[in-house]
C-alpha cells in the first residue's frame, strides 16, 4: 500500500524512522512483505511487526511440534512394521491378509500389545525399534488389523495433552467459512487494509474479542474448543496470509 502524503499526526519522530528502515530491511529479506508503516503510529507499527515475526516463527513451532508428538498407526507401520509385514517376511502375517490375522485380531489389543512389547519368534522387542512408546505399538498393530478386515479404533493417549492446531489448521477448518469470502463484514483471509484497523490496541484484546464473540461471529469463531492461543494463531495467519510463507505438508 502506498500513500502519497502523510498525515500531520503521524509523523515519525527519528526513532520511528530507524524502526520503519529496520523493518524495510526485515521484509526485503522476507519475500518483499512490506506495509507502509510511515502512515501509523509507532505501537501500532511495533504490534503489526511482531505480528509479521509471529507467523515466521509459528512455521519453526509447526515442525517442533509434530516431531515431539506420537506418532499414527500409519506411521509407525510405514517406517518399522512394514519391513516385515508389508511383504510376510519371516513368517510375520503380511499386512492385507485377512486369514493370517483373524486369529490374532481375537485375541484383543492388549494381548497383542504385550507379545509386540516382548518380541516373539523372529520379531524382537518393540518390533526392533526401542524408540516406540506402548501408545504407538498398539496404534501400528491397530492399523494392521485395520488393514487385514478389522475395524478397530486407533487409541488415543490417555496422559498426552493433544497437539496444539496451527493457525493454518484452524483457519482451514473453522475461521474460513466467514473470512474467506467477508461475510457478515467478517475481514477477509490476507486483506491487511480490513484487518489493521482491528489490530490497533494489539493482538490481545482483538483474541479476547473473538473468545467472547462480536457482532455475527460466536464465541471462539464457533469451536468452542479453542484454545486462546490457538485464536491467536489464527488471527496471525490470517492477517499474515499471502505474504509469510506457509508449512507444506506432504
Amino acid at each position: 500500500m502506498e500513500c502519497n502524503h502523510v498525515s500531520q499526526n503521524y509523523i515519525l519522530s527519528i526513532a520511528q524512522r530507524d524502526m520503519h528502515k529496520s523493518l524495510e530491511r526485515i521484509f526485503s529479506m522476507s519475500w518483499q512483505v512490506r506495509i507502509e508503516y510511515r502512515t501509523f503510529p509507532l505501537k501500532t507499527a511495533w504490534r503489526l511487526s511482531a505480528m509479521v515475526l509471529m507467523g515466521f516463527s509459528a512455521m519453526g513451532s509447526i515442525a517442533a511440534g509434530a516431531q515431539n508428538a506420537d506418532r499414527s498407526g500409519e506411521q509407525v507401520v510405514a517406517a518399522v512394521c512394514g519391513t516385515c509385514h508389508a511383504k510376510g517376511a519371516s513368517g510375520a502375517p503380511k499386512i492385507g491378509d485377512e486369514k493370517a490375522w483373524k486369529p490374532l485380531a481375537s485375541r484383543g489389543l492388549s494381548s497383542l500389545t504385550e507379545t509386540a512389547l516382548k518380541g516373539i519368534r523372529n520379531m524382537p522387542a518393540h518390533g526392533g525399534n526401542k524408540g516406540l512408546s506402548d501408545i504407538e505399538i498398539e496404534r501400528a498393530i491397530v492399523r494392521m488389523v485395520n488393514q487385514s478386515g478389522g475395524n478397530w479404533v486407533e487409541p488415543v493417549s490417555s496422559t498426552a495433552k493433544p497437539a496444539k492446531r496451527s493457525g493454518q489448521q484452524i483457519v482451514n477448518s473453522q475461521c474460513i467459512k466467514c473470512h474467506e469470502k467477508g461475510t457478515g463484514g467478517a475481514p477477509k483471509i490476507g486483506d491487511r487494509e480490513a484487518w489493521i484497523p482491528r489490530l490497533k490496541t494489539g493482538l490481545d484484546p482483538l483474541v479476547q474479542s473473538a473468545v467472547n464473540g462480536h457482532g455475527g461471529m460466536p464465541p471462539r469463531g464457533g469451536a468452542a474448543n479453542l484454545s486462546d492461543d490457538e485464536l491467536k494463531e489464527a488471527i496471525t495467519y490470517m492477517f499474515n496470509k499471502g505474504r509469510v510463507p506457509e508449512k507444506t505438508t506432504k
